[in-house]
């Protein structure tokens, strides 16, 4: 977790924490911490949360270059080269803070807890059901002898621990949700984080509320599969979206991923015209080939996911479209990629967030036939970033000479300020620490140097 990351108030988590298992905290007094996250967003308020658990017990932050005594990762297992970044940034861990306590938490964990407790220094692997209730698991910050694991079955992983964390950077990120019921053919995300789950909507704006008190004026909302939300709590994620549009101070919301099914013409209408919620949605197709959709047990088909980028387009032309796709799937043929290519170039989106297929143990694509060969998934993905290119420059290129309002962002003295405009333009503006977490009016000119935003003029 980074030094400015922190919690919008959940102690009560904590607290309760404290009374129901009488955890002696005196042994974490003056003690340091460092944390490592690896993965989404959700990762990252997550260990947020575990950071403030052992701030409220007497822990600080290590500070750059100090030995720690104890060392938090959290970790994901989306594709086989994120285990092996979390492999690797354990060992690293272990080898820069000698003799710290190790918990490692987290997709990976979860997984594959025995091979994770294997790792020399490692002293406890926590599940996901869990993750929350870290301070049970710390004892007297002693180092084991050998790694203890503590995971629970999938289907046992149930509760849902809030969280709501701010990076380094203005915006602020929302857990809703977590879990999923989906079973995609290529995912393990269900038996890493369990089924779908929710807080409660009164629970959650009043996390909102206080990350307002705060200062805060943008939340990305998050979770595994936030369209879902409401299967425990008996509400909607339409109702969600309307009472948190009413929490005064928030001037910013951005859905993060939403399944194209789940999406519902009433929302996408009710972005179009609500107070807070800005025309930046980002949707996974995963494919433009409806035999592969198939393969992977995906819910909904090109069809579908053409009509909600239509809708979108009709009532906020200027909405920022991001699409996740995944190429070299098994079964993804030549013939059907090239079928999805098509589709993707014809899709009047954004961008496009590519992603090589990594197979991942026991899930039900490696029953497939068709293997595509690592070069030609190479091939595959360079041909869609080429794509996703020339869409994004196209989309900033439009905006040349228009006003827009600007949420800015610190950055390092003597590098320019940069910042978002409501459909998610990057601007950038010369160094002015003072316009950190102000909402700015500025005219868009040309391209930066990188080509990686459009520079601004303030009005």
């Amino acid at each position: 977790m980074e030094s400015g990351l922190f919690l919008c108030g959940i102690l009560s988590i904590f607290v309760s924490q404290i009374k129901e298992y009488m955890i002696d905290t005196t042994v974490f007094q003056n003690k340091t911490a460092v944390y490592y996250t690896l993965g989404c967003k959700l990762n990252f308020s997550e260990t947020s949360t575990i950071g403030q658990m052992l701030k409220e017990a007497g822990v600080r932050t290590a500070r750059r270059g100090e030995k720690a005594d104890i060392c938090v990762v959290n970790t994901c297992s989306v594709t086989e080269v994120a285990d092996k970044k979390c492999r690797q940034a354990i060992h690293r861990l272990i080898k820069n803070h000698p003799g710290a306590f190790v918990v490692v938490t987290g997709c990976y964990a979860q997984l594959k807890p025995e091979q994770v407790a294997s790792i020399e220094g490692v002293d406890v692997v926590l599940g996901a059901e869990e993750k929350g209730r870290i301070m049970e698991f710390l004892g007297d910050l002693q180092k084991h002898d050998k790694g203890e694991s503590v995971t629970s079955e999938f289907k046992d992983i149930r509760s849902f621990a809030p969280s709501c964390s701010r990076g380094d950077r203005t915006r602020y990120f929302l857990k809703v949700q977590d879990g999923c019921d989906y079973f995609c053919s290529y995912c393990t995300i269900p038996f890493a984080r369990g089924r779908s789950r929710n807080g409660k909507i009164e629970d959650i704006v009043a996390q909102a509320r206080q990350a307002a008190a705060e200062g805060g004026k943008e939340i990305v909302i998050a979770g595994v599969n936030i369209g879902d939300f409401g299967k425990t709590t008996g509400e909607s994620f339409f109702d969600l979206v309307k009472a948190l549009d009413q929490v005064e101070g928030i001037e910013r919301y951005r859905i993060s991923s939403i399944e194209p099914n789940l999406l519902t013409d009433e929302i996408i209408e009710y972005v179009a015209q609500s107070r807070a919620f800005m025309p930046h949605f980002h949707i996974p197709l995963q494919s433009g080939c409806d035999e592969v959709l198939k393969l992977m047990r995906r819910r909904y088909d090109t069809a579908l996911f053409a009509h909600k980028i239509q809708k979108i387009k009709e009532v906020m032309p200027h909405a920022f479209i991001g699409v996740d796709v995944i190429v070299g799937t098994r079964g993804e043929t030549e013939e059907y990629f090239n079928q999805a290519y098509e589709f993707l170039k014809g899709l009047d989106v954004t961008q496009l967030h590519v992603f090589s297929y990594s197979e991942r143990p026991g899930t039900q694509a490696l029953k497939i036939d068709h293997v595509v060969s690592p070069d030609e998934k190479h091939r595959r993905s360079q041909l869609l970033l080429a794509l996703s290119d020339e869409k994004t420059r196209a989309f900033y290129a439009s905006h040349i000479g228009q006003e827009a309002v600007v949420l800015m962002e610190k950055s390092k003295a003597g590098t320019p300020m940069h910042g978002f405009t409501d459909n998610y333009v990057r601007v950038e503006l010369p160094y002015d620490l003072s316009l950190d977490n102000q909402l700015v009016r500025v005219r868009m000119g040309d391209f930066n140097e990188d080509g990686t935003a459009l520079l601004g003029t303030i009005i």
